[in-house]
């Protein structure tokens, strides 16, 4: 059974728009390594739930893998061969939506090399670009954003 909320408060939702920044979930917060979006898109519960089974698989479950989105939306969808109108279609499938920089996966206790591979098999998996993030990397742009903004207040 693929992922999708138990309850919702409305059964149809409007498409939305994935234009913006995200203000959270950019960041590794449970792992050593991620994948991140590097592009806007919806992914499917089916591709998510594939992109996990690759990571364990290649992991041999060894290890630990956070998912760090949910499909919380639902997409519609009108019957093959219907005529346009009588309304707006049954819901078919849930989708997460995902924008640049959120982090999808992350992956802890294996090696760095075992645990780079899962998450590119994962990747070909999803519906769009990602990159694989580390720990040091994340920490490492964090410490040069802060010294360039000390840089700043002295300058001011």
């Amino acid at each position: 059974m693929p992922l999708q909320p138990k309850r919702v408060k409305y059964r149809k939702t409007q498409r939305g728009t994935m234009a913006g920044k995200p203000t959270r979930g950019t960041t590794l917060v449970f792992g050593e390594l991620g994948l991140q979006a590097l592009e806007p898109g919806w992914v499917d519960a089916q591709q998510i739930e594939a992109a996990r089974r690759a990571i364990t698989h290649h992991l041999k479950r060894g290890g630990k893998i956070w998912i760090r989105i949910f499909p919380h939306k639902p997409v519609t969808a009108k019957p093959a061969e219907t005529r346009m109108g009588s309304g707006k279609g049954a819901p078919e499938r849930w989708v997460a939506v995902v924008r640049p920089g959120i982090v999808l996966f992350e992956v802890a206790g294996v090696r760095e090399e075992l645990a780079r591979e899962a998450l590119r098999l994962a990747s070909h998996k999803l519906p769009i670009d990602t990159r694989i993030i580390t720990r040091q990397e994340q920490e490492a742009v964090q410490a040069a954003e802060a010294s360039a903004t000390e840089v700043e207040v002295s300058a001011s």
